[in-house]
């Protein structure tokens, strides 16, 4: 179910509704849009994404920034507990991009993730059907850090062999879940790890190598 906004949100609020976004709305969602549909081309690569963003504290510029350039009225939007209580963010996503937050994970076109409680990642979204694999949810899973961690071995369409990746602070049980969505392509969701003002993509279709 949608979630309405206030209708008389405070000056604060209101305030931080309108601040930020692309300092050219054209040029910086075109460009963002062209480095995610890249980041997806080749998964595992680092993709800068908040060069043209001012976004909320609440906010990690790079989630931001896609939410900006992807999301619309037609693309629900569920934010995890601790982000949906942040002050002035619904009516930021509002503002900048028309879309409504949602509390029904399935629901969701867009999910912003890692900061409290919220469904197994990436369990518990909508991952399409044989017929329509596209209607299907895209994760935004924030991260301390996208490298310096455990690593983890990539493979799939896009990536000449093997690559690795190392992020740090992704949720528990992450890799076995995706095992699971591996398991269901052509449905299944599509992941984006975020960290700052950049990202990393996980595409349905990449292999996690347990090592």
């Amino acid at each position: 179910m949608a979630e309405r906004f206030p209708d008389a949100p405070s000056s604060g609020a209101a305030d931080t509704a309108v601040q930020g976004g692309f300092h050219d709305p054209v040029f910086g969602s075109q460009a963002v849009f062209a480095a995610v549909m890249n980041a997806f081309a080749n998964p595992g690569t680092i993709a800068v994404l908040d060069s043209r963003m001012g976004a909320p504290a609440a906010l990690a510029p790079a989630a931001a920034a896609v939410v900006a350039a992807l999301a619309d009225g037609d693309t629900p939007v569920y934010l995890d507990e601790r982000l949906r209580e942040a002050p002035g963010l619904a009516g930021w996503i509002a503002f900048h991009t028309g879309a409504r937050l949602t509390r029904d994970a399935e629901a969701c076109a867009f999910a912003i993730l890692g900061g409290g409680p919220c469904p197994s990642v990436p369990d518990g979204f909508a991952i399409g059907t044989a017929e329509h694999p596209d209607r299907s949810a895209t994760l935004l899973v924030t991260v301390s850090a996208l490298d310096g961690g455990a690593p983890l071995p990539l493979s799939g369409p896009g990536i000449d062999g093997e690559r690795r990746i190392a992020p740090r602070g992704l949720p528990d049980g992450f890799a076995a879940a995706w095992a699971r969505n591996n398991a269901l392509f052509p449905r299944g969701v599509d992941v984006l790890l975020v960290c700052g003002g950049a990202a990393t993509a996980l595409p349905r279709t990449t292999r996690i190598r347990s090592i």
